[in-house]
C-alpha cells in the first residue's frame, strides 16, 4: 500500500475527511468515540502526518518558538525540556533561543524577530522594561512564562513566587531559625517578588528583619552565590542561622562557600532555595528547594499560545486573547540541608 492519505482514514472511520483532519491536528471540539474511532483508524492504517503539507495550506509553521535567558541555568534547560515534551505531544517542534538577558535581544524578540520561522512565542524576560513594550506592543502569538513584567496584554504563566519564597522561609522558620538571609536581591520583578514572600514570612513570626540580612548579587548564578556567602562569612556580623537563595544555583554556590569555610549546614547554618533542579538532590548536604511543575506551566503555556494562533475546529475562528496570569502549582522538597534536630 502506497502512503495512506486522510481521505483513506476517512473511509476507514466512516467519517468525513474535515473530521480526520481536526482529529489529527488536535483539535478540541471532538467527542471522545469520534476521536477513538479515528484514531484506531489511524493506527491500522499507518497514517503519518505530512507537516510541510499542512503547514503550506493552513499557514502555519508547526514550529512554536522558546527564548529563555540561559539555557547554561539548569532551571531554564528543565523548563526548554518540558515545553519540548508538551509540544511533541501537539506534533509541534520547539526552536530555542538564548538571550543571554540583553535587552536589545529580548526588543527584538518582542518586535517579532522570531515569528519569521515560528507560530508563537513563549517567552521568559530578564530585562526589558514594560514600557518599551507598551510603546510598540507586540501583533503576534505571545505567552510570557515567569514574572518579569511587560504588561498587562499578554498571558502569562508561573509560579506564585512571594508564596514560594514564603513557604520557604516558614520552613526555615520552623527549624527555629531567625538570622535569616536573603541571598538574591537584583532588581529584578522575580527578585522583588520573592523578597517580598521572605519579608512576609519573617513578619508573620514577629522576626525584625535588618539590613544586613539581604545579600544582593548581579546574577541568579552559582559564582555570584558563592562570592556573596564568601563575604558575608569574612565580614565583622554575626553568623546567619539561615540562609533562602533566591534560587538553586545561587544555593550550590553558597553551600561550596558554606563547606569550604567549615560551616556545617544544616547545624552551623540552615539552607532552601527555589527551583528544585535534579542537581539539589546531588549536593553535600542535599537541599531543600521549592519545586515549580514545569510540566504543568508548559502545557498551560502551549495551551494558551493554542488559543492565540487559531487551533481550532477547520470553520471556527480564534477567540480574542484574554490577558490571564495562570499560577501553577509548586511543593517543598525537604532534604537534609535545612532539617535541624530541634532541641526545644
Amino acid at each position: 500500500m502506497g502512503r495512506v492519505r486522510m481521505r483513506d482514514v476517512a473511509e476507514h472511520a466512516g467519517v468525513s475527511v474535515r473530521t480526520v483532519s481536526n482529529v489529527v491536528s488536535g483539535y478540541t471540539h471532538v467527542s471522545p468515540e469520534m476521536r477513538a474511532r479515528v484514531q484506531h483508524s489511524l493506527d491500522a492504517l499507518g497514517y503519518k502526518m505530512d507537516y510541510l503539507a499542512r503547514g503550506l495550506r493552513s499557514g502555519r509553521t508547526g514550529f512554536v518558538a522558546l527564548a529563555v535567558p540561559y539555557l547554561a541555568e539548569p532551571y531554564f534547560a528543565e523548563l526548554a525540556q518540558a515545553v519540548i515534551r508538551a509540544a511533541a505531544r501537539r506534533g509541534i517542534t520547539v526552536l530555542v533561543e538564548s538571550t543571554e538577558g540583553d535587552s536589545e535581544t529580548e526588543r527584538r524578540i518582542l518586535a517579532g524577530g522570531l515569528t519569521n520561522v515560528a507560530d508563537g512565542v513563549l517567552f521568559s524576560a530578564l530585562t526589558v522594561p514594560a514600557a518599551d513594550v507598551a510603546a510598540t506592543p507586540p501583533d503576534f502569538p505571545l505567552v510570557m512564562l515567569g514574572e518579569h513584567d511587560v504588561g498587562d496584554r499578554f498571558p502569562r504563566v508561573g509560579i506564585d513566587n512571594v508564596a514560594a519564597a514564603r513557604t520557604a522561609v516558614e520552613h526555615l522558620l520552623e527549624q527555629g531559625c531567625r538570622r535569616i538571609v536573603a541571598l538574591g536581591r537584583n532588581g529584578s520583578e522575580n527578585g522583588r517578588q520573592r523578597a517580598e514572600g521572605y519579608r512576609q514570612a519573617l513578619s508573620a513570626a514577629g522576626v525584625r528583619r535588618v539590613n544586613w540580612l539581604v545579600a544582593p548579587v548581579k546574577d541568579w548564578n552559582r559564582a555570584q552565590g558563592h562570592e556573596a556567602v564568601r563575604q558575608l562569612l569574612e565580614g565583622s556580623g554575626p553568623l546567619p542561622d539561615a540562609i533562602f537563595a533566591f534560587n538553586d544555583a545561587l544555593a550550590v554556590g553558597a553551600l561550596h562557600a558554606l563547606n569550604a569555610s567549615g560551616v556545617r549546614v544544616p547545624d552551623d547554618v540552615a539552607l532552601a532555595s527555589i527551583d528544585n533542579v535534579p542537581e539539589s538532590a546531588y549536593t553535600h548536604p542535599p537541599l531543600t528547594s521549592v519545586a515549580p511543575d514545569l510540566d504543568v506551566i508548559a502545557e498551560r503555556a502551549l495551551t494558551l499560545l493554542d488559543e492565540q494562533t487559531g487551533r481550532q475546529p477547520a470553520g471556527e475562528s480564534a477567540g480574542p486573547v484574554v490577558a490571564r496570569r495562570e499560577s501553577t502549582p509548586f511543593r517543598l522538597v525537604v532534604r537534609a540541608s535545612s532539617q535541624r534536630q530541634r532541641t526545644d
